[in-house]
This record gives structure tokens, C-alpha cells and sequence, in this order.
């Protein structure tokens, strides 16, 4: 399939596009919603300020991808791989980011409040200004990555803890 098929069933009505393989597609701006992404390949594709708001992304491959400025909210990206993927003023807030691989990714100024991100690979990640207040992530591996300008309000930390100060002690 397309990016223009894809557009053209999206437009349609259908949501269901588990598995597709769009790898370095350009999507940017597009409005995918709800959309059902299983599996998906969207290795190093641009969806910068796509709307992707509750669509169903586990276990995507989303290595390299651009999506910053992308609306994430309440997107189930469980198991997905984002490694390296540029998510700069991304919204996630919400999302589901269960056992995903961001490996070196980029989520400075992204909002992230209340997301899960339980047993994710966040090592070297960017979350500078990074909002991840109510965000949950115990058990976590966040080896090289930088806390101190993230806000952390009421976050659950991967030793279990709990911050109120928003800061990391």
C-alpha cells in the first residue's frame, strides 16, 4: 500500500492498516487518528504534527522515525521500537509506552504527563523540558539519561519511588 492508498481508505473510513510497510514514507500533518497500526513499519518516516491521537501502534517499528510535534494522546505504542525516533514537542500524554525501545531518542519539550512507560528502554534519551508529571516508570532502564530538566511532578520512578518535588534527588 501507498501513503496516497493509505490516505485515500483512512479518508473512507477504514482504520484498520495492521502490518502495513511504509518505511521512510511521508506522512507529515497527516490525520490518522484512531487508526489501528499493528505492527507497522514506519522505520525513519516523517510524521512530524500527524495526528495520531488513540491510534493503536504496538509492537510498530518507528526506528528513526520524525514525529515531532505529532499528537501521541492516548496511543498505545506497547513493545513498539522508536528507537532513535526525533519526538521534540510531542504530545503522549496518556500514551502507552509499555516495554517500547527509545534507545537515543529525542523527547525534549514533549508532554508525556501520565503516560506508561513501565519496563521501556528510555537509555540516552533527550527529555529536556520534557514533561512527564503522573507519568509511571517503575522499572524502567534509564541508564545516560538526564533528569534534571525534565519536570517529574508525582512521577513513578523505575525504583518505585514516587516524586512530588518534580525534580529527580
Amino acid at each position: 500500500m501507498t501513503v496516497e492508498e493509505l490516505l485515500n481508505h483512512y479518508a473512507e473510513g477504514e482504520r484498520n492498516f495492521k502490518g502495513i510497510q511504509l518505511p521512510r514514507a511521508q506522512l507529515s500533518l497527516a490525520e490518522l487518528s484512531h487508526g489501528i497500526f499493528q505492527n507497522a513499519n514506519f522505520k525513519a518516516a516523517s510524521l512530524h504534527g500527524a495526528d495520531l491521537i488513540l491510534a493503536q501502534l504496538n509492537r510498530a517499528n518507528l526506528d528513526g522515525a520524525k514525529l515531532f510535534g505529532a499528537n501521541l494522546s492516548g496511543a498505545d505504542l506497547t513493545e513498539a521500537n522508536l528507537d532513535s525516533a526525533f519526538l521534540s514537542n510531542a504530545i503522549l500524554a496518556g500514551a502507552c509506552l509499555k516495554q517500547a525501545t527509545l534507545r537515543g531518542a529525542t523527547l525534549s519539550s514533549s508532554m508525556l504527563r501520565g503516560a506508561q512507560l513501565q519496563y521501556a528502554d528510555l537509555r540516552d534519551i533527550n527529555v529536556k523540558g520534557a514533561d512527564l508529571s503522573g507519568a509511571d516508570l517503575f522499572g524502567a532502564n534509564l541508564t545516560g539519561t538526564d533528569l534534571t530538566t525534565a519536570i517529574l511532578q508525582d512521577t513513578l520512578m523505575p525504583d518505585g519511588s514516587i516524586l512530588s518535588s518534580g525534580k529527580p534527588a
